[in-house]
């Protein structure tokens, strides 16, 4: 049987706030560099797509920093 987690490695929130941030940025740049019109119509209607991938990378990002200043304080508190 698999062992389950519920806490995640801040690694792990860090790569997926990357790469949400990412995939956010590209959906909402992408209707002002695609060449084709046909392209273009299809990245304007996925704006809210590219939003919610944007704030949902940011959102992951702050956790980790959250995490890893939490962290450091609590380190510094044992010394």
């Amino acid at each position: 049987m698999p062992v389950t987690r519920n806490d995640t490695p801040a690694g792990d929130l860090l790569t997926k706030g990357v790469i949400c941030a990412l995939i956010g940025a590209v959906i909402l740049l992408a209707p002002w560099v695609a060449r084709s019109e046909g392209v273009r119509d299809i990245m304007r209607q996925m704006y809210l797509v590219g939003w919610f991938a944007l704030v949902l990378g940011l959102a992951f990002m702050a956790r980790y920093a959250f995490a890893r200043l939490g962290r450091r304080g609590h380190d510094q508190e044992q010394r």
